[in-house]
C-alpha cells in the first residue's frame, strides 16, 4: 500500500507539472524524467529480489523486453543477466542495483530542487510575486505538515480498512 501511494503521489506530481507548463523549464523536466525512471528501476529490480523461482521468471521475463532493441538488445540482456539466462548472479546484480539506486535517486532528487529554484517555479495562481508576500517558513510549514498528514491518515486508512485494495 505505502508503494502504490508513493507512485500515485509521483503520477499526482507530474500531472500537476503538465498542467502548469513546468516542462518548459527542460534541465529540471529531464532530470525530474530521469529520477522517475530511476524509481521505477528500483521497484523493479526490488520486485524481483525475493530469490525464488518466480524472481526468476519475473526478471526473465521483463529483461527479455529490451531484447526487442534493435542491434544492442540481445547485448544488453546478456549484460544484465550475466550470462545466457537468469541465475544466482543475475539476482545479486540485482541486488546490488537495489542498494545502490536510492543513493542515485537522493543525488537526482537534490539536483532537481537546486534547478527548480535556480529557474523558479511556475506560479499557478497568476498573482504577482513582488506583492503581498508572506512569510516563507510557518505557513508554508503548515501547509506541507497538514499534507503529510493527510497523506498519512490516507495510508492508515487504507492499509487498515481495504487492505487489498491497492494490491495486484
Amino acid at each position: 500500500n505505502g508503494a502504490s501511494l508513493f507512485f500515485i503521489c509521483i503520477f499526482m506530481h507530474i500531472g500537476r507539472g503538465l498542467y502548469y507548463g513546468s516542462y518548459v523549464y527542460k534541465i529540471t523536466w529531464i532530470i525530474g524524467v530521469a529520477l522517475f525512471l530511476l524509481v521505477m528501476a528500483t521497484a523493479f529490480v526490488g520486485y524481483v529480489l525475493p530469490w525464488g523461482q518466480m524472481s526468476f521468471w519475473g526478471a526473465t521475463v521483463i529483461t527479455n523486453l529490451v531484447s526487442a532493441t534493435p542491434y544492442v538488445g540481445n547485448s544488453i540482456v546478456r549484460w544484465a543477466w550475466g550470462g545466457f539466462s537468469v541465475d544466482n548472479a543475475t539476482l545479486t546484480r540485482f541486488f546490488s542495483f537495489h542498494f545502490i539506486l536510492p543513493f542515485i535517486i537522493i543525488a537526482m532528487t537534490v539536483a532537481h530542487l537546486i534547478f527548480l529554484h535556480e529557474t523558479g517555479s511556475s506560479n499557478p495562481t497568476g498573482l504577482y510575486s513582488t506583492t503581498d508576500k508572506i512569510p516563507f517558513h510557518s505557513f508554508y510549514s503548515i501547509k506541507d505538515i497538514l499534507g503529510f498528514i493527510l497523506l498519512l491518515l490516507t495510508l492508515m486508512l487504507l492499509s487498515t480498512f481495504t487492505p487489498n485494495i491497492l494490491g495486484d
